[in-house]
Parts: C-alpha cells; sequence; structure tokens
C-alpha cells in the first residue's frame, strides 16, 4: 500500500474516532473543546483527500503541510482533555494522531525532496 493511500486510510478512521470522541464531550457539555477538536480533526483527512488531487507537487505538499498543522493542534485539544479527569480520556486517539503526524511528516519530507530533485533538472 502505498503511503498516501495508508494516511487517506488512517486520517478517515481518526476522523469518525474524533466525531464519536465529540459526541461524549458534547454529551458532557464540553462543547468548545468539541467543536474545536471536530473541526481541526475532521480537516485532517479533508486536506489529505484533496491532495489526492492535487494539480502540482508544490500543491501536493501545501495541502499535506496543512494536514500537519491540523494534527498538530489536534493532538493539543486532545492534551487537554487528556489533562483533566472529568474529561473522557483519549488515550487511543492520541495514539492515533501521533501516527498520523509521523506518516504525514514522511509523506512531507519525501515530497519535498522530490521536488529539489526535479528543479535540478
Amino acid at each position: 500500500m502505498e503511503k498516501e493511500n495508508e494516511i487517506v486510510q488512517l486520517s478517515f478512521r481518526f476522523a469518525l474516532e474524533i466525531v464519536a470522541y465529540c459526541e461524549k464531550l458534547e454529551e458532557e457539555k464540553k462543547f468548545v473543546i468539541a467543536n474545536q477538536l471536530l473541526r481541526s480533526g475532521t480537516s485532517i483527512g479533508a486536506n489529505i483527500r484533496e491532495a489526492q488531487n492535487a494539480e502540482s507537487m508544490i500543491d501536493f505538499l501545501h495541502r499535506m503541510k496543512i494536514a500537519a498543522k491540523e494534527a498538530d493542534e489536534s493532538e493539543y485539544w486532545l492534551l487537554i482533555c487528556n489533562h483533566f479527569t472529568h474529561y473522557p480520556a483519549p488515550n487511543a486517539l492520541l495514539e492515533t494522531v501521533m501516527s498520523v503526524k509521523k506518516l504525514l511528516n514522511i509523506i512531507i519530507s519525501s515530497t519535498k525532496k522530490r521536488i529539489s530533485n526535479s528543479s535540478k533538472h
């Protein structure tokens, strides 16, 4: 499986898990955090999907960088939730977002190399 396909699948599963977690947060009246996390957590996959139809390698790289920023933001909100004992534990989500970030970093790094190599020719 190509890295891009793997990241598409992983980010989609993460988005589904985020939606379910945010529903739990909303049940507990944690609306502000739920809204922020829902926005950033689902945006990761949306940007990755957009990148699959990029018009250029630079466009692809740009979308992947946006996805990485959204992953960082999602991790931030999950760490806040993890800090409080009266919030549902986001342990599995934290592990998944770390996997997403790791894959995105690999994809971003290899894409930068490809762009650099193609500009040298």
